[in-house]
């Protein structure tokens, strides 16, 4: 039988309607098997299982009444540390940060606390959320259930590994750069950066976007339905729009004649691992035997984008850190200071320049995805680094080489998915992007769902180690 915190957001559903479980028995599941794996992968901050119980036995009596919230009342979930929840402090991933209590909910925790979801911890992320690891100077560092010596990816570093893990089926994420799909790919599990302002975030910042992170397609649509309303806190919201979130049940005839770009070159950065690019292709067949027509398509990134969003967002942080009392500034992790500190010899025309990348990049990526319905590509070029590592690169100086395929979708706007396409010879997930037109979220879940159905099957997902 499986076990409770296994069970997906739309089973468990339907388990509280037919009254086989309750909120509060899945709750203390949930907890028991957190326990087990929390010692080795230190994914969560504020783990207060009193008041999980507590919300579990609020919504338990919901459904006794029949009077649920909605589809996600009762169902465990966890939040990225940096979107606010009331009354928790939110300390950003750095011991740098002076701790204060939110006064409010951020937009998604605010919908998801709406819905009735349990709200089981927040999840660990790195320093500033500038690094594809789980290292922080606040947190315990955060570690991949399939291997503990891997870094699970970041910044939403626990997100995806209590995902992978099953601290239950539902854990929502932020992405400026590919922060939601790196942990995914290197985690094995889904996720949806949706298009700007399709799920609300505040503060907002270019590029930056709130995401659900789910084991299943199914599930990251479940999470839509609630995180996709319009919040004026978010000044890029989108308009309210009345999306058919549950026709992401799709079926593999979605991918019939449908027109698909194969990147297999991010065009900048680390080269793509035979492995990683093996997986792809194969996935890419697969598009190809369901109807689909792939064409290979050039890259369309260049290293000068790719560094000059590096230049202006180390200018950025090194504002942010001139800001902190020097104990403070001494707080934050060396990597993140020494990539900061290296924009102090830059010139005003350099950031300039720099900041034109981010324009350049967002024109480049429309023009490229204009002709495709859909563009299919490796998540990241590389499997996951150990663990200790801040960067696959390891180096300060060149920290983003492994954003070359995920970060253009930030800045043209499109939804980009993450779904796990295979696994390198030491059984590590390897992601495969799905990247869409512009406000076209659904189709990406539709084409990730019917892709889901065709890909070969699914390992295991790891268990705790034994005491």
């Amino acid at each position: 039988m499986t076990e409770p915190y296994d069970l997906s957001a739309r089973e468990l559903g339907h388990a509280y309607r037919n009254r086989s479980l309750s909120p509060v028995d899945v709750v203390q599941a949930v907890l028991g098997h957190m326990a087990r794996w929390e010692p080795h992968l230190q994914a969560s901050y504020l783990l207060r299982p009193d008041l999980a119980l507590a919300q579990a036995r609020a919504s338990e009596a919901r459904w006794q009444r029949g009077e649920p919230c909605g589809v996600l009342d009762g169902v465990p979930v966890t939040i990225k540390e940096n979107i606010a929840t009331r009354g928790d402090p939110m300390p950003a991933g750095t011991a740098a940060t002076v701790l204060q209590p939110a006064g409010a909910d951020a937009p998604p925790a605010a919908r998801l606390r709406e819905a009735g979801a349990v709200i089981m911890c927040k999840t660990t992320m790195p320093d500033y959320g500038m690094l594809s690891s789980g290292l922080s100077s606040f947190h315990t560092l955060a570690r991949n259930p399939w291997d503990l010596r891997r870094t699970p990816g970041g910044s939403s570093a626990g997100a995806g590994a209590a995902a992978a893990a099953g601290y239950g089926p539902l854990h929502i994420g932020t992405d400026i750069g590919g922060s939601l799909r790196l942990p995914a790919s290197w985690c094995g599990i889904f996720t949806l950066k949706p298009s700007l302002g399709r799920v609300p975030i505040d503060p907002p910042y270019m590029g930056r976007a709130a995401g659900p992170m789910t084991r299943t397609v199914r599930d990251a649509a479940l999470m839509m339905q609630v995180l996709a309303r319009p919040d004026a806190r978010d000044s890029m919201s989108l308009p309210a729009q009345d999306i058919a979130w549950s026709s992401a049940d799709a079926t593999v005839e979605r991918l019939r004649g449908l027109r698909i770009g194969l990147l297999l070159e991010a065009g900048c950065g680390l080269a793509v691992t035979p492995e990683i690019r093996a997986a792809v292709e194969h996935a890419a067949h697969l598009f190809e035997q369901a109807g689909a027509s792939v064409e290979p398509m050039p890259p369309f990134m260049s290293q000068a984008m790719l560094d000059g969003m590096d230049h202006l967002w180390r200018m950025r942080s090194l504002a942010d850190l001139n800001a902190l009392a020097p104990a403070q500034r001494a707080r934050v992790l060396p990597y993140i200071r020494q990539w900061a500190e290296s924009a102090a010899a830059f010139s005003g025309e350099h950031v300039f320049r720099a900041f034109s990348q981010f324009h350049a990049t967002r024109v480049a990526s429309v023009a490229a995805c204009a002709k495709y319905d859909y563009v299919i590509s490796p998540v990241s070029p590389n499997m996951p680094a150990p663990a200790e590592d801040p960067s696959p690169t390891n180096d300060p100086l060149r920290p983003l080489e492994h954003i070359g395929f995920t970060v253009p979708y930030n800045m043209s706007e499109q939804p980009a998915a993450s779904i796990n396409c295979g696994y390198d010879a030491g059984g590590l997930p390897i992601g495969l992007q799905i990247a869409g037109q512009r406000f076209d979220d659904l189709g990406v879940l539709q084409v990730a769902r019917a892709f889901e159905l065709i890909r070969d099957a699914q390992r295991p997902w790891p268990a705790p180690p034994a005491d």
